[in-house]
């Protein structure tokens, strides 16, 4: 099992905590979001880790990085940041991670150990983080919805009441070779199409085209960096959560 860090992002919502660096290198809790990843990956023991770079990608680590860079990024999304490592990903199985995230080590080995070649992570705590983030939560959150079983039926959709939302994708999922093989396909498909396209929509796509995704519920510490409140609400949820173990 790999592990990939889409990191290619600016910081720009971050204000001045973001200004002069890549958003993966932004400090919460005293450490930069990426060190936070390459703590909670290793610790799961995955240990052959790669990073797609773009906004001031010199910045980056060298050391203990497989790299790959989107020359485009300012002017494509994450999925196009992750066809830049699609040589990688068909050669092994691999979870992919945002930059932006903070989450434990066993959250990675829950994920690693779902069924599926197409798998993700789902937030049990959501609620309580996106009350303490936004005044309404439905402001920002999305639907989220899974079957007895666990498999996803519909995510990613500006959501009208809390009774559409399940859960919150987290930003991290699994693609065994078999898996990503699905979805390049889908995402060949889309054309320039998918130059914006968010991981959320990639999903719908599959399910919607019958490609099962298996989802996992979990309730350890995950956290979204999206600005600069949230970087200075960190330490609040960290204490709520029992935070940092890694």
């Amino acid at each position: 099992m790999r592990g990939l860090v889409l990191a290619a992002g600016a910081g720009r919502r971050l204000g001045p905590l973001g200004e002069d660096r890549p958003k993966c290198l932004v400090e919460v809790g005293g450490r930069p979001l990426l060190s936070w990843q390459h703590a909670a990956l290793t610790n799961a023991g995955i240990k052959e880790l790669a990073v797609v770079t773009g906004y001031r990608a010199e910045q980056l680590p060298q050391d203990g990085w497989t790299r790959f860079h989107n020359p485009r990024y300012a002017e494509t999304g994450v999925i196009a940041s992750l066809m830049t490592a699609r040589s990688w990903l068909e050669e092994a199985d691999c979870i992919v991670s945002y930059a932006d995230i903070v989450y434990g080590a066993e959250t990675i080995a829950a994920l690693r150990d779902t069924l599926g070649d197409i798998a993700m992570t789902s937030y049990a705590n959501w609620r309580a983080l996106w009350e303490a983030r936004f005044p309404d939560p439905l402001s920002d959150a999305e639907t989220f919805a899974a079957d007895a079983e666990g498999r996803l039926l519909e995510i990613g959709r500006r959501a009208q009441s809390l009774e559409q939302i399940e859960g919150q994708f987290m930003g991290l999922v699994k693609f065994t070779t078999k898996g990503f093989a699905l979805a390049a396909q889908h995402i060949d498909s889309l054309g320039t199409a998918a130059d914006r396209l968010d991981m959320t929509s990639l999903l719908r796509g599959l399910i919607e085209k019958g490609t099962p995704v298996q989802t996992r519920t979990v309730d350890g510490f995950w956290y979204e960096v999206d600005n600069q409140d949230d970087a200075q609400f960190f330490p609040e949820w960290a204490g709520r959560m029992k935070w940092p173990r890694n």
